[in-house]
């Protein structure tokens, strides 16, 4: 009798027979199955590879007799298709089988069928020949000189050597064209990292975590760590296709164009992105994708992108980088008659990283409910109906991923008159009570917290209650710990603060006009009531010192970080729709000015930012390719008003009515390192003026030529814009209004301005408001770039968000400090010493003492005067932190009357020197520099108020002020 093996000496090529031979997959027919090969490439699906390699396998125990051969056909052939009828069945729109999964399911049908002695031999050949091929792949292989042999687990749980060749091939791509980063320290490390039995895919693990400790010493290490964090993706991403189990870098100069039409098909058919997206050319979309644009992300970058933007179908990554920003160029591109040049005009713009689009709009193009709009500002009636009303639109909106901003002035005050009862009002705070509740129960889109801010009038009755409403001591009942706040702060109290008067506070029901009048009108009305009060005729109002007051609001921005200080009448003396209604708030990060109305208009915000630094060519802004850039991103972002999806109607009617855009920039800090300027300069300010001119020069003009081609928004007639009155006019309507000796701002301005209003006046504008800079915190890390118009935190140190902890270096610094032999490891462990700052290590040059200032060494009229230059080009405001080193009611009282008195439009989050530091035991460790617990969130390197004067009672004994989303919040994205 023969042995087993002998037996199957008729199978040895059972396993080449089923799907062994043919060419590497090119083209799939829709709905056909494919095969990896355990070399991984993929060939089509062929039933008769089993029906041959079973019926050789049926034939060496059986023999060859006629009668042998006739019940052997029919069996096979009855196996076969059952087979066969199991994988479409399992995957009836096609799909990808491994080899192993074929073998498999013939043992298993074989064993099923009665056939147990040729399912024996079967089982018994694979186990041999999975041995012999084992040994023949290990003896293929030379010895490396430098490592040891090892194995690998691989994902099915067989043992196989590990590819050092390949590891060398990945990181040479990874390290390639880089300076001051080596191919042998990153494989030295790792491979003390590995040990023989490792998971194969820890190898990638390995080199990553090997890369990324090196990033204090070389930042050019995170380009590197990207790349081959890179390899995971790809092999994730290109094996759930069928196209290929690995790729490296080169590989997908053309696997890039395969996958595209594969990843369109598949995303539709697993209800991931919207059908329409079928009607494009993929094929020539597809050869438009630039696989090289994969070596532009830092680690921070990638690893941001992969966690928490790339579509996932089983926590499976489907989504590649350039398929990425093909995905959501195509979804803004849907509707345009062009789409595929379009489409691939947006793509360039997006995957360049010289414009980047908000986070909702990165989230959702392209998808079956596309809400791509940022930010959503609403008011809310004084009426129980109307109140409760407010709270469901802010959880439908909170719900597809928007921002809210809530102006709740119109709500009577604490013991105002209710007439349908008789009875006596409770007041605001416990409707802010529950919205705030409601922001926590209903978060965006499952994928982040939801976010609101709240805004009062200064004048409302409540506003002192309003301010205390982040302490963490009194009635937990009237405590919002989850919402923002913000006051809304009319000129005339500031007139007040500054002539040290009283202020008066009233019931928005017994004075309702005061909430739609701003500027000299509001002024003479509000003076109006006072009297009324003062003769007895009002009787529910309070009479304090408006210095107290605002030395209150002062000191509770101290102590909690709200509220933030917003001003009224230059958000509305300098909105170009003041004819078609009244700005009562700003949102969640305060950079929105639109109008909104109680049950009528929920305005919305569709925001994207400008690279600054992107547009720096030889060491001066690049006003050609500035223009082009800003031509294009006005387009993309007026698509996002037609083809977003809108969780309530009234903001749909709102925004198709006024069409309003926030176009912003970020990198401004790296846009200075590149010209050699330091923040606190008069060149930085000058810097601010000329590159804002640029930006909204050119928008205002991309919006009017989109007027020609599209039509004028229908708002258009008696606006500002239909009056020739564009942004930089519309200071002298705010010094009109608010007097001469309360504002000082610059108003030089260098374009040809006179051309440009004329051609307004005639052709019109397709948007009511065109510029905003928004946070952009998470879109700077995408593209590797300083958060929006902020000065460096700090130049060493480590940020933590969703999607771990990364080392930051400021490249530049490190440029320089080579430049001039000073970059060592004693300067990193100074650098972890100090904080990131220069200011104490002696061998530094002043001059680069100066240029790489951090955000606390930046005099804060530095930021204010800066953003003065901006704020007059803007037809919105700027989300403006204001970092304050020793911070004491002195210095807060200083900075924000500055604020008002320069024209700014709002304020952001008030940043108090840390007091939490880098921990000092990890320096000369070679680990991750960790950081000690604290600040807003637990977040690491969190900024915290040092403790105030004790001659400033005002601000003593204050608490941490909560993080800027700016800056590390990873909860606050929905303006980014």
């Amino acid at each position: 009798m023969q042995t087993d093996i002998e037996t199957t000496s008729a199978t040895r090529n059972v396993q080449q027979d089923i799907h062994g031979g043919g060419a590497p997959l090119t083209a799939t027919a829709p709905g056909q199955l494919r095969v990896i090969k355990r070399n991984g490439t993929v060939v089509p699906f062929d039933a008769s590879k089993i029906a041959v390699a079973m019926t050789k396998a049926f034939l060496a125990v059986e023999g060859g007799t006629a009668a042998a051969s006739t019940r052997v056909h029919e069996t096979v052939s009855n196996l076969t298709q059952q087979i066969t009828a199991t994988f479409k069945r399992r995957m009836p729109s096609g799909g990808t089988i491994h080899i192993e999964e074929i073998q498999d399911q013939v043992e298993l049908i074989l064993m099923r069928s009665g056939e147990q002695k040729v399912a024996r031999d079967y089982v018994l050949y694979r186990e041999e020949h999975a041995r012999l091929r084992a040994q023949k792949q290990a003896a293929s292989q030379e010895p490396d000189p430098d490592y040891p042999s090892l194995n690998v687990i691989l994902a099915n749980g067989s043992r196989a050597p590990l590819d050092i060749g390949r590891m060398r091939t990945i990181v040479r791509e990874a390290c390639a064209g880089l300076a001051g980063v080596e191919e042998k320290a990153i494989l030295d490390e790792a491979m003390r990292n590995l040990y023989d039995g490792v998971a194969e895919k820890d190898v990638n693990t390995s080199l990553v975590i090997t890369a990324r400790t090196l990033v204090e010493k070389e930042p050019n290490y995170s380009f590197v760590t990207a790349r081959l964090l890179m390899d995971k993706l790809r092999a994730e991403a290109l094996s759930f296709f069928g196209v290929a189990q690995s790729a490296t870098q080169a590989d997908m100069e053309t696997l890039y164009a395969q996958t595209l039409p594969l990843y369109i098909k598949k995303g539709v058919e697993l209800e991931l992105i919207s059908p329409e997206l079928q009607n494009f050319d993929l094929d020539k979309l597809g050869k438009a994708l630039i696989a090289e644009r994969d070596l532009q992300f830092t680690y921070l970058g990638l690893q941001t992108l992969y966690d928490r933007y790339f579509i996932h179908s089983n926590d499976t990554r489907i989504e590649l980088p350039q398929i990425f920003f093909m995905r959501v160029a195509m979804g803004l591109a849907i509707q345009e008659e062009q789409k595929e040049e379009r489409a691939i005009e947006f793509y360039r713009l997006l995957s360049s990283f010289d414009y980047m689009s908000s986070t909702p709009t990165l989230f959702n193009s392209g998808t079956l409910r596309p809400q791509l709009s940022s930010c959503y500002l609403t008011t809310v009636p004084d009426d129980l109906h109307g109140i409760y009303g407010a709270i469901q639109d802010n959880a439908m909106l909170s719900k597809f991923a928007g921002g809210l901003g809530n102006d709740w002035t119109p709500v009577r005050a604490l013991g105002a008159y209710i007439k349908g009862t008789n009875g006596k009002s409770q007041g605001v705070v416990p409707f802010l009570k529950v919205a705030n509740d409601t922001a926590v129960a209903v978060n965006q889109g499952g994928k982040r917290k939801g976010a609101v801010c709240a805004y009062l009038e200064t004048w409302h009755m409540d506003v002192e209650e309003f301010l205390e409403l982040r302490k963490n001591t009194g009635d937990d009942r009237r405590r919002t710990h989850d919402m923002n706040t913000a006051n809304w702060v009319p000129d005339a109290f500031m007139k007040r603060v500054f002539d040290d008067k009283e202020w008066t506070l009233f019931s928005p029901n017994d004075v309702p006009d005061l909430h739609d009048l701003y500027g000299k009108a509001f002024e003479e009305r509000y003076e109006h009531y006072e009297r009324e009060a003062a003769a007895g005729k009002i009787k529910v109002f309070k009479t304090v010192r408006a210095l107290d007051l605002w030395r209150k609001m002062l000191g509770m921005l101290f102590e909690t970080g709200h509220p933030w200080i917003t001003f009224k009448d230059p958000c509305n003396l300098r909105s170009p729709q003041q004819h078609a209604g009244v700005v009562h708030s700003s949102n969640l990060c305060t950079e929105i000015t639109l109008n909104t109305k109680a049950n009528d208009e929920i305005a919305v915000c569709n925001l994207g930012s400008i690279n600054l630094a992107q547009h720096i060519v030889d060491g001066k802004l690049d006003q050609a390719k500035l223009e082009r850039t800003v031509k294009t991103a006005i387009r993309m972002l007026d698509n996002v008003i037609d083809i977003n999806y809108y969780a309530v109607a009234t903001s749909k009617q709102s925004n198709l009515r006024h069409r309003p855009i926030g176009l912003g920039i970020m990198g401004f800090q790296d846009a200075l390192y590149e010209q050699r300027i330091a923040y606190s300069s008069q060149a930085a300010v000058d810097f601010a003026d000329t590159s804002m001119e640029a930006v909204s020069y050119y928008a205002i003009k991309a919006s009017s030529e989109l007027a020609a081609e599209r039509g004028k928004y229908s708002t258009f007639d008696g606006s500002l814009w239909s009056k020739g009155i564009l942004p930089i006019d519309s200071i002298e309507i705010l010094a009109q209004n608010r007097g001469e000796n309360y504002i000082k701002v610059d108003r030089s301005q260098t374009f040809d301005w006179a051309t440009l209003r004329e051609q307004v006046k005639t052709q019109g504008m397709r948007n009511s408001n065109v510029m905003a800079i928004a946070p952009t915190a998470t879109i700077s890390n995408i593209t590797g770039v300083t958060q929006s118009i902020e000065p460096t935190y700090q130049n060493l140190y480590v940020k933590s968000n969703l999607s771990g902890e990364f080392t930051v270096v400021n490249p530049h610094l490190v440029h320089d400090l080579k430049a001039r032999g000073l970059w060592d490891a004693v300067m990193v462990n100074d650098l972890k010493y100090y904080e990131g700052s220069l200011q104490k290590i002696d061998r530094i040059p002043a001059d680069l003492k100066a240029i790489y200032a951090t955000a606390f060494e930046v005099e804060p009229k530095w930021i204010v005067e800066a953003a003065s230059r901006r704020q007059k080009w803007i037809d919105q405001a700027q989300s403006l932190n204001l970092y304050i080193a020793g911070a004491n009611g002195k210095k807060l009282d200083i900075t924000y009357r500055m604020a008002w008195f320069s024209g700014l439009k709002t304020t952001y989050y008030l940043r108090a020197l840390a007091a939490t530091t880098t921990e000092k035991s990890t320096i000369n460790t070679g680990a991750l520099n960790a950081v000690s617990a604290g600040g807003a969130g637990g977040l690491s390197a969190a900024p915290a108020p040092a403790a105030a004067p004790a001659e400033d009672a005002s601000f003593a004994q204050a608490a941490p002020v909560p993080l800027a989303c700016s800056i590390d919040n990873p909860d606050c994205e929905a303006c980014q």
